[in-house]
């Protein structure tokens, strides 16, 4: 059977809609999309991809890296934390480039003993220097049901929510001296680990190893982001509003002004006695007006 001119242009043109999306994806199988990369079986994947468990021993906890690496991407992961006493005990969900002038973007939950808050803890590491840390309480009990935590890396800024709440901004100003995190690609991680020399109350409060092990759990998680592949993505072609957003809008900006003001107990950026010679200089820029 013969094929007509006008169908073999559609074809072609198709075909090159298709090559052009290729590099965009939608990820959201733990088993397809993830390497179990620490732990020794203390980490395991279930209900056919969608839910991830991450235990914690006296001898070692787990951890999970994704396949592949991105360069800007929307991350959703829901999560639910350990019950109980969890001192002693990280919980992460960050992105990480590799090298040792690594990107980062940390989310970390620290422990603490029944009955007394997480404290969520993120950080940027930028070119492999850190020390922008913030930390939280969250407004909920984050150990009774799962809860969605949020990374939105795109060219012009970094947001982090807590069920489509912003706790946290970090844009770019590079015009102003501020690195960014844009050349990098990074990977998707989640581990549980034992840091009771500092994640408690600065290390006063140890992990209780008679309670162990320590379970959390994830699930429904959704990437959405340009691969990096052969040292190129395709990001200048997404049109999601993600990837263009370059501000808050004014709800979601009184809404972070709200996590900040009741709800945040660290900010380096108020830390003057750690930066006795001045701030970084994006402490003046960032600040919710």
């Amino acid at each position: 059977m013969s094929t007509s001119p006008y169908t073999t242009v559609v074809l072609y043109l198709i075909s090159l809609i298709i090559l052009s999306c290729t590099k965009f994806v939608i990820a959201t199988n733990f088993y397809r999309d993830f390497n179990i990369w620490w732990g020794n079986g203390r980490g395991s994947i279930h209900d056919n991809g969608k839910l991830l468990m991450l235990s914690l021993d006296e001898y070692s906890g787990s951890g999970i890296q994704s396949y592949r690496e991105y360069l800007f991407s929307k991350i959703d992961m829901q999560i639910k934390l350990i019950q109980g006493n969890s001192a002693g005990t990280v919980t992460t969900f960050y992105l990480a480039s590799e090298g040792d002038n690594r990107n980062e973007i940390d989310i970390e939950f620290l422990g603490n003993l029944s009955g007394n808050p997480y404290t969520l803890h993120t950080n940027m590491y930028i070119k492999g220097s850190g020390s922008r840390e913030q930390q939280i309480h969250l407004w909920f009990d984050p150990t009774t049901s799962f809860h969605t935590y949020t990374i939105i890396w795109n060219p012009f800024m970094i947001v982090i929510y807590v069920d489509g709440t912003p706790i946290r901004v970090f844009k770019n100003w590079e015009s102003r001296g501020v690195p960014y995190m844009k050349e990098l690609p990074m990977r998707i991680y989640a581990s549980l680990w034992n840091a009771d020399q500092w994640a408690t109350r600065g290390g006063a409060i140890k992990t209780n190893w008679t309670e162990a092990p320590f379970r959390t759990w994830f699930r429904d998680y959704k990437a959405r982001g340009c691969l990096w592949e052969n040292g190129e993505s395709c990001s200048k072609a997404i049109k999601h509003d993600w990837y263009k957003q370059k501000q808050l809008d004014l709800r979601s900006l009184e809404m972070l002004k709200w996590v900040q003001r009741n709800y945040m107990i660290y900010n380096y950026c108020n830390d003057f006695n750690r930066f006795p010679h001045g701030l970084p200089p994006e402490c003046s820029l960032d600040t919710p007006t």
